[in-house]
């Protein structure tokens, strides 16, 4: 009996867990249970079976409503990931559609939002680099739990364990739906505190291509919030910016969350006017719109002068990327493969390598340190190393590929200092160092 209650609990994505552990105060804590889910209450506490998920339930916004495990986890006879979980019809997986029932606006705001396309990666040249390249494996443990995985259902109505546990925030579900609400608002307390906390982005917007929690933590953003913590009410119902709390910023004050002018969104698209992703950078349909939706959350914080004054800084630390590195770097690649030097397979040379280290990492760091004011990651860990990528390794490897390739590059202005300095600005720049630091 006990076996077949610890498989039930795995497979609705439960977290096991001891009885024993729960505190006696968390126990205490008794809510209204709905008529509906009493007996699945009542036996995963006698067989000790995800005694945590009950509580963390118990604690949550649904448990107070009355919302409980049969209103989220029930099923219909046509969904593709229905079974019988002793005499219940239910599904192992809830779905933007499922959390539609009572959150209609927001489901629909997340699912057309870039958030619910992220599994859209399994297209491209990241999954090749991760399926083939790295191994399935890698991954299924590593892309997939972040950009989402397509949700495989067995021919006995039980999921794909290759496909399953995952909460990547571009999953593909079984109904058709797009998403995971509880890659945020994780679960079973769904807890609009996490989504709010910075480290809740961090799960995925953290590393040598997307730093963006690192970047965070460097800005004065983030070392605002880290030390007034305490006085960022993160609990409060409506959380609005300047009403609600005024220490600091959170990613979701900025990209999702509610001002007194704007309302909450889940498409954190609607505040972003470029798309960093790309090798070149791209400003996003309406992104004027967008920009000066970003500036009104910008504004209740700073001055309009200050908010205008650090997206012209923005915007032409990009533009620098872009024509300077970016551009030149694609054609040049380009080149290559005309010219029959490059095979069709990617990552079997060298240069693709360095290429696509100097795009997608270093110049991904450049351009997300200078979006969220975070020197160091704009220039030590973004430029500094884009630059040496781009002399030291992509011109020097395409010259050896196709002598004369680099030539129409290095004859531009921009990177005519490759040829030498003049005396004059050389020992000019020697004169000052001197002068500030000495001999």
């Amino acid at each position: 009996m006990m076996r077949r209650w610890v498989w039930a609990a795995t497979a609705l994505g439960i977290i096991t867990f001891s009885a024993g552990s729960v505190s006696a105060a968390m126990a205490q804590k008794e809510v209204a249970i709905p008529e509906g889910s009493k007996v699945c209450i009542d036996c995963h506490r006698k067989e000790k079976v995800a005694a945590t998920a009950i509580e963390e339930w118990k604690n949550s916004t649904h448990a107070g409503e009355g919302v409980g495990c049969l209103d989220c986890h029930g099923a219909k006879k046509e969904d593709k990931d229905a079974f019988d979980h002793y005499g219940k019809l239910v599904a192992t997986i809830v779905t933007p559609n499922d959390c539609a029932q009572c959150h209609e606006k927001e489901s629909k705001q997340f699912q057309g939002s870039h958030h619910a396309k992220a599994g859209d990666i399994l297209g491209s040249l990241d999954n090749f680099l991760g399926e083939v390249v790295e191994g399935p494996p890698a991954a299924i443990s590593g892309c997939k739990q972040c950009h989402g995985s397509i949700v495989k259902v067995l021919p006995n109505g039980k999921v794909d364990p290759t496909t399953w546990p995952n909460t990547g925030i571009g999953r593909i579900n079984p109904d058709g739906s797009k998403g995971s609400c509880t890659a945020c608002h994780s679960r079973h307390l769904f807890s609009a505190k996490v989504a709010r906390s910075p480290e809740s982005c961090g799960k995925c917007h953290l590393g040598p291509d997307h730093p963006q929690k690192e970047i965070y933590d460097e800005s004065k953003h983030g070392i605002a919030f880290y030390a007034n913590r305490d006085r960022m009410n993160l609990d409060s119902r409506s959380w609005v910016l300047g009403k609600d709390y005024t220490a600091a910023p959170t990613c979701a004050t900025c990209h999702l969350s509610a001002t007194v002018d704007l309302p909450v969104t889940h498409d954190p698209g609607e505040r972003i006017s470029w798309t960093l992703r790309p090798a070149i950078s791209k400003k996003l349909e309406n992104w004027e719109t967008k920009r000066d939706t970003m500036k009104t959350v910008c504004v209740n914080c700073h001055n309009r002068k200050f908010s205008d004054a650090f997206f012209t800084q923005y915007d032409i630390t990009v533009e620098l990327y872009n024509e300077k590195f970016a551009k030149p770097g694609a054609e040049l690649m380009k080149k290559l493969r005309d010219a029959g030097k490059l095979t069709p397979t990617q990552f079997d040379e060298k240069i693709e390598w360095t290429w696509f280290l100097l795009w997608h990492h270093e110049g991904r760091r450049a351009r997300h340190g200078a979006s969220m004011m975070a020197p160091d990651y704009t220039q030590w860990h973004g430029f500094f190393e884009v630059a040496e990528r781009f002399y030291m390794e992509l011109l020097p490897e395409a010259e050896g590929l196709l002598p004369g390739s680099t030539d129409s590059i290095l004859a531009q202005d921009q990177h005519k200092w490759m040829k030498g300095i003049s005396k004059e600005e050389r020992d000019n720049m020697q004169k000052f160092y001197e002068e500030r630091y000495g001999k």
